[in-house]
């Protein structure tokens, strides 16, 4: 059994969808070795760094698996010595440093060792900075531990969360997910802290995960960064097209269904080989009632993901400005664009000047809206791309 330590939200999508959900494609948490497709060499490579003690630079888009890549990294370690704790922060949505530091107190507090009277009394004695609050979850009836963190006291609650860990005896590991998150706390010297309290903590190995590439490889590529050459720095393609297939068809067999590979192909080019929409993609294809998967079956889920998709995205590219939605457009017909400031491109969809174009593309690669691989640009939001090209 997974004994690594999560936020509830995970915890509830393993321990509950873990035991009771019948489709095999995975949208929502880690299900499981046997549920997740290939990524060895990324595993191993994550899983040999930590052990060895370095922290781990985890670089890459969101939607193309990171997340579970931790996870399943975290399950194998686990697996191979169980006195070692795993914890997994999703920061994205703290504001602060503060919120930052509760979070790390809810995970990590009460996972080292089995919960108990003298867990909590140590814990009493060990904080100074703040209050332990002890509490029993209403829906679970798990117990849990919270710190009364008060901002001024921050810095030294932190500090207080690590010397915890280091003295536990225990190999820890942590990972910070949307690692990024914390260049928009409004604390100065936010980097700095946490590069400070990582440095002296020997038991202690961090996987720094981010979304935001540019601003990750700023803080950990630049000289004047807190973080600079501190960790060993990872970032993750698309899963090969056969290997997915195969792991998809193992699934899909197992549960009675066959994916012809020419149907999967299509998905998986659809999605750009992002797993998220793979996944997504495929648990919907599970879940028809059909014995044969179909290029129909295939069309039928792009419908309903434009329908669903449509008053979110329609009021979303009414907020954007003309030009970049014209250019918007454009990119979703041909999918991807080496040159979207090409003359031949731009007659084909109408397009005026080409400072407009430039101008309109830094805009929707800046926002996030469009992203650029070595074959050229694209719709990030692969769904996004469905429905404009639909409509």
């Amino acid at each position: 059994m997974l004994t690594f330590a999560v936020d509830f939200s995970f915890y509830v999508s393993y321990f509950m969808f873990g035991c009771f959900l019948t489709n095999r494609f995975y949208t929502l948490g880690y299900g499981g070795p046997d549920y997740f497709c290939d990524r060895e060499d990324e595993t191993a490579m994550l899983a040999a760094a930590l052990v060895n003690g370095r922290n781990v630079a985890l670089i890459s888009p969101r939607r193309l698996g990171k997340t579970g890549l931790i996870l399943h990294t975290f399950n194998r370690l686990i697996a191979e010595d169980n006195t070692r704790r795993c914890f997994y922060l999703d920061i994205y949505s703290t504001e602060n440093l503060t919120d930052l530091v509760k979070q790390m107190a809810t995970v990590i507090l009460g996972s080292m060792d089995t919960f108990g009277e003298k867990l909590m009394a140590n814990i009493s004695a060990f904080f100074k900075s703040c209050r332990p609050v002890f509490s029993v979850d209403p829906m679970t009836g798990a117990p849990s531990i919270s710190l009364d963190v008060q901002p001024q006291s921050s810095p030294a609650t932190l500090q207080e969360i690590m010397n915890y860990m280091c003295e536990s005896h225990h190999e820890c590991f942590i990972a910070i997910d949307e690692f990024q998150q914390i260049l928009e706390y409004p604390e100065k010297g936010t980097e700095a802290l946490l590069r400070s309290v990582a440095q002296f903590a020997p038991n202690v190995h961090f996987i720094y995960a981010g979304s935001k590439q540019h601003l990750m490889a700023d803080m950990f590529s630049s000289p004047r960064r807190p973080f600079y050459q501190s960790t060993q720095r990872m970032g993750l393609t698309p899963l090969k097209k056969e290997v997915y297939y195969e792991f998809a068809s193992r699934l899909m067999h197992a549960g009675g269904k066959e994916l012809p590979a020419d149907v999967f192909h299509e998905a998986y080019d659809v999605a750009r080989g992002y797993t998220y929409y793979i996944q997504d993609i495929l648990n919907r294809l599970y879940a028809m009632p059909h014995t044969v998967i179909t290029r129909e079956h295939l069309l039928e889920i792009y419908s309903d993901i434009r329908k669903e998709g449509e008053v979110v995205y329609k009021d979303y590219c009414d907020l954007m400005a003309r030009g970049q939605l014209k250019l918007l457009r454009a990119i979703a017909r041909e999918d991807i664009v080496l040159q979207p400031h090409e003359q031949a491109f731009m007659r084909r969809h109408n397009l005026s000047a080409v400072s407009s174009v430039k101008l309109a593309l830094n805009a929707l690669v800046k926002n996030g809206i469009v992203a650029k691989s070595e074959q050229g640009y694209y719709i990030y939001d692969r769904y996004l791309s469905l429905w404009l090209t639909g409509e």
